[in-house]
């Protein structure tokens, strides 16, 4: 999509169209655009078609009411925030009585959005002037014109005092993918933090792989999940400066770090515990385990063991039947021997792929019972562990 093909959408003609084709399946396109193109110019008809496919992907991260009205950029469905986190996050930023936000990088405008839904006024920025143009079709097609104002603008030139708080996102991929080096982000991590440091609050959007030690001191860093996959990381100012926190969605769940040393490794219990990888990104295993009454299985190992049933908002609890070293033979034996039908194959610390293991040993269902294997290591040795949720 092109500005020109954005401004052919916004009016009577391309709405009517997006209308028409919501809902087209892939396999009908070629027919339907073959027949659209009959009363309407072929780039109309096929930025509508692919307009359609960009909302119905965008329905897991916005819901399919908002998708099915907003406009979208095959960058901006990949790179922009999901619903949930962007409304956790304006959430917070209302709690610390922020009225007004400098959002800098803002795509498509997904957490402009979250943050004038929660009654917070929005100078939404970027660089891109497509991009800037789709995140104020998307503020006006949601209603939310009055609380967003939109800028086409370089974000390292903007004016940032007047706002009560600063958000962030810089642009973490690039021509071969995904960047890593913070610094390598556009705009670099160095200038993010600096502007965040002339703000009342601010929030920076970075990958969760960022290092423990590129978090500046005076930030909180927060790992945020969202039903159980771990979606981002933010680094907070003036909120508690060296506090490490995991937030698990829906809820929030949390967790705080309190210092901890890490978790002593003990013997296999009857349960296997399984944190939240927003835990395990936050490196609060040991605050998950003391919780659990635990210890690691190994000293290299996120797996958390334990005698005794807890229920946790940060760890999911499985009760081990079988532990047995590595051995695709034996394992396969066992799963026929015990007609298993339904395998679920997870790993830490295996060069195991889960679902080249899935084809070797369970090729078809041998009957109506599920199991769950972990190949892990326990002490040290390459070991499967059989069990099931508790």
């Amino acid at each position: 999509m092109n500005a020109l093909s954005l401004d052919s959408l916004l009016g009577p003609e391309g709405r009517a169209l997006l209308d028409e084709v919501r809902g087209t399946a892939p396999a009908e396109e070629l027919a339907v655009a073959t027949r659209l193109r009959r009363e309407h110019p072929a780039e109309l008809v096929s930025a509508a078609l692919t307009q359609a496919r960009l909302r119905e992907r965008a329905a897991a991260k916005f819901g399919a009411e908002d998708a099915q009205r907003m406009f979208f950029t095959p960058n901006g469905v990949e790179q922009s925030t999901r619903t949930t986190v962007a409304v956790h996050r304006a959430e917070r930023l209302r709690a610390l009585g922020v009225s007004s936000v400098a959002d800098l990088c803002c795509g498509i405008g997904g957490d402009a959005i979250a943050l004038a839904r929660a009654g917070i006024r929005v100078l939404a920025v970027d660089r891109d002037p497509l991009t800037a143009a789709v995140a104020r079709a998307n503020a006006e097609a949601l209603g939310l014109s009055a609380l967003i104002e939109v800028r086409e603008a370089d974000v390292t030139g903007v004016d940032v005092s007047p706002y009560d708080a600063v958000f962030v996102d810089p642009a973490r991929r690039g021509g071969r993918g995904r960047i890593f080096d913070p610094e390598a982000y556009s705009p670099p991590l160095s200038w993010a933090v600096a502007t965040a440091l002339t703000a009342r609050h601010a929030a920076l959007k970075v990958a969760p792989g960022i290092p423990h030690e590129a978090v500046p001191a005076e930030a909180e860093a927060e790992w945020i999940s969202d039903g159980g996959e771990v979606k981002e990381a933010v680094l907070w100012f003036g909120t508690e400066p060296g506090l490490v926190r995991a937030t698990l969605l829906p809820g929030p769940r949390e967790l705080r770090g309190r210092g901890l040393p890490d978790p002593p490794v003990r013997p296999l219990g009857r349960y296997l515990y399984e944190p939240d990888g927003a835990v395990i990104r936050a490196h609060l295993v040991a605050e998950a385990a003391e919780e659990l009454d635990g210890g690691l299985i190994d000293g290299t190992i996120a797996y958390v063991t334990a005698d005794a049933h807890h229920d946790s908002p940060h760890a999911t609890a499985y009760e081990i039947t079988d532990r047995l070293p590595f051995n695709v033979k034996r394992l396969k034996a066992l799963l026929r021997e015990r007609e298993v039908g339904v395998l679920t194959v997870k790993k830490r610390g295996s060069a195991v792929e889960p679902e080249e293991l899935r084809r070797k040993v369970l090729p078809k269902p041998y009957g109506p019972h599920a199991v769950t294997v972990f190949l892990t290591r326990v002490a040290g040795a390459p070991t499967m562990l059989l069990g099931h949720p508790a």
